[in-house]
């Protein structure tokens, strides 16, 4: 296996997070994980290493500018305060956006004692973030973000007739789960709007053709106008990211590189940093 599979393969699939629901999920080990991806365990724990602190130094690249410390002095987070972030594949990665966020926090703000949690599953759906939601309710966090929405347009097969999920039907999940933070937790709302991807790229590549998977930017752009539709902060990464560079996604045209993930960081610091809140 090529190092750029073995590289797609642990920044995209975590056994770790797809299996925690299970009754033993919580006590495989990275022997299991590794089996499960067809690697050796020392390859994999030592890629899955040498990404952890990648993430590590890109969070000390980018406070390396004042203004992204700054924008971290500025954001609205009390001491103590707990953030959960919700989502899927583009925030599961080792190295996502959400895991950069978090060492900027502890490297600026430790003193403030401040806890980020990840619940992201890669390929999950509007709809699969509705059944995780108690996984919201029980951690009764200050601040939920959402990453999700780019599962829902995936389609299947070369001649697909549908998406995953019809975008009526995320409008009404994406709706449920503000009702339902709203109602069942105390927490403030950030939603993101999922990025757009290298159509070309992702019909082509390896790991995401064995399945026929596709994706269209026209459908992305209609789970990001659904997301805009509302009175609640977004951070609208689908337009302020649009027509990625080569740099900032994998070969895949759909998953982030670091560089990339290091990108949407600052734009969710930046969107985040800005709010007025009452």
């Amino acid at each position: 296996m090529s190092n750029e599979q073995v590289n797609w393969l642990l920044k995209v699939i975590q056994p770790e997070h797809s299996l925690a629901a299970l009754p033993g999920g919580a006590y495989l080990g990275q022997d299991a994980h590794a089996a499960l991806l067809n690697l050796p365990v020392e390859v994999y724990t030592a890629e899955l290493g040498r990404m952890q602190n990648e993430a590590v130094q890109a969070a000390a690249t980018l406070l390396a500018d004042e203004a992204a410390g700054s924008m971290i002095d500025q954001l609205p987070l009390r001491k103590g305060a707990k953030i959960l972030v919700f989502g899927d594949s583009l925030t599961s990665d080792p190295q996502s956006w959400a895991v950069i966020l978090r060492e900027m926090l502890a490297m600026r703000r430790g003193a403030d004692e401040i806890a980020l949690t990840i619940r992201a599953v890669g390929g999950e759906t509007t709809t699969h973030g509705l059944v995780r939601f108690a996984e919201i309710a029980n951690a009764q966090p200050d601040w939920v973000l959402f990453l999700l929405g780019t599962n829902d347009v995936r389609t299947q097969g070369p001649h697909p007739t549908k998406t995953l999920v019809h975008h009526e039907e995320t409008a009404r999940n994406i709706a449920e789960l503000r009702q339902r933070v709203a109602t069942e937790t105390h927490a403030r709302t950030l939603w993101i709007t999922p990025p757009a991807v290298n159509e070309a790229q992702v019909a082509a590549h390896w790991g995401l053709a064995r399945f026929g998977v596709r994706f269209r930017n026209e459908d992305l752009e209609c789970v990001a106008s659904i997301i805009r539709d509302s009175e609640e902060p977004v951070i609208d990464a689908f337009a302020a990211l649009d027509n990625p560079p080569p740099a900032d996604l994998m070969v895949d045209g759909l998953h982030f590189t670091l560089e990339g993930q290091k990108r949407m960081a600052l734009e969710v610091i930046r969107g985040w940093s800005q709010l007025k809140l009452n």
